[in-house]
């Protein structure tokens, strides 16, 4: 099998790329090496054979570079951070979200046997999302059972959520370009499939305050430097679930199986109840993990991008094509801490 990765030198690419290098496939790993900390992947995907390219989604001329055809086209390729474009302009957001998967649609129009595209959970309105009814746990927010808007139970977030309102532009440009998917897909038979996912993080990871979160809590816990409990009054109670990407690479394997079947649905895809967290519990693993207690501050100011909780029931995926996630947020946070430790003088520049 031969498989084109765009972000492919990114964290999700990356581990992606790994996982099938190891399974023998022929791999070509397509990045412009923007996020800083992407280029320390390039010799680790170089000794599992694989071939790495330069280049920048939004330039279809450096797409037409790629030598070759492909059984699959990966787009693990984005501007990640829900706060991108919130100020000055959403240019880039925009033409690298929608207008990069719009290039690489034209490439594996003529050039591939199938299409993945990885979206976000973000693509769902915040304004309902904001009016979720939730209890206050003394460590979380918890879901309830009866919800006051479609496609949200004590299960999560199914895809029958609302999407027909503001997202952000990172979920706009995101949403978008599902849609142009389905349409090449349909117009093109080009057989995909879209996969809806929550966050993701492991090993391999370079977080931010805004993107990896999991990651960044515990490079910081490893460094001993400082956090802030940001927005939902500032007491860490918001919740999320977490994904590690060997997960994912598991079911893309079983899609893929199923593409011609499977082609134009769109999945979400998840850590689920089981594998969601709050930043209160993430601080008591992290604690666990390295043995190191830090200084957390507090700020009770909300951005209008966040929300309190988010959790993807992953009901449909579990019901039609029997996936569902096997690691755990203490699984994955421990798997971080002793990535960081292993390679501490090459990441505390980047992470500390």
């Amino acid at each position: 099998m031969r498989i084109l990765i765009t972000g492919g030198a990114g964290f999700v690419g990356s581990r992606l790329a790994l996982a099938y290098l190891a399974e023998g496939a022929e791999v070509v790993a397509f990045d412009s090496l923007r996020r800083r900390g992407s280029e320390t992947n390039l010799a680790t995907l170089a000794d599992a054979g694989g071939e790495f390219v330069h280049g920048d989604v939004r330039s279809a001329s450096d797409l037409a570079d790629v030598p070759g055809r492909f059984d699959v086209v990966i787009d693990a390729s984005a501007e990640p951070s829900v706060h991108a474009g919130t100020t000055g302009s959403p240019r880039y957001v925009l033409d690298t979200n929608l207008g990069g998967t719009i290039n690489l649609l034209e490439l594996a129009r003529q050039r591939a046997g199938a299409f993945v595209f990885l979206s976000t959970s973000r693509v769902y309105s915040i304004a309902p999302l904001l009016g979720l009814a939730y209890d206050k746990g003394p460590t979380r927010l918890d879901l309830l059972d009866d919800q006051p808007v479609r496609g949200a139970s004590g299960a999560g977030i199914c895809e029958e959520f609302p999407t027909d309102g503001p997202r952000s532009f990172y979920g706009a440009s995101k949403l978008a370009s599902e849609l142009i998917v389905q349409e090449y897909a349909d117009s093109s038979g080009l057989p995909a499939v879209i996969d809806r996912c929550g966050v993701l993080a492991g090993a391999g990871q370079f977080g931010k305050s805004e993107q990896g979160v999991i990651a960044l809590w515990a490079a910081r816990h490893v460094f001993e430097t400082p956090l802030t409990y940001i927005g939902f009054g500032g007491t860490g109670k918001q919740v999320r679930d977490v994904l590690h990407p060997l997960d994912l690479h598991r079911l893309l394997a079983m899609q893929l199986e199923r593409i011609d079947e499977l082609s134009g649905r769109v999945f979400n895809v998840g850590g689920g109840i089981a594998g969601s967290v709050s930043l209160l519990e993430l601080t008591q693993l992290c604690r666990e993990a390295t043995g190191n207690e830090i200084e957390i501050g507090s700020t009770a100011e909300t951005s209008p991008v966040d929300v309190p909780v988010y959790v993807t029931d992953n009901g449909r995926v579990e019901r039609e094509i029997g996936w569902a996630p096997q690691r755990r947020p203490a699984d994955i946070v421990g798997e971080i801490v002793d990535w960081i430790r292993e390679n501490e003088a090459a990441l505390r520049p980047i992470l500390a």
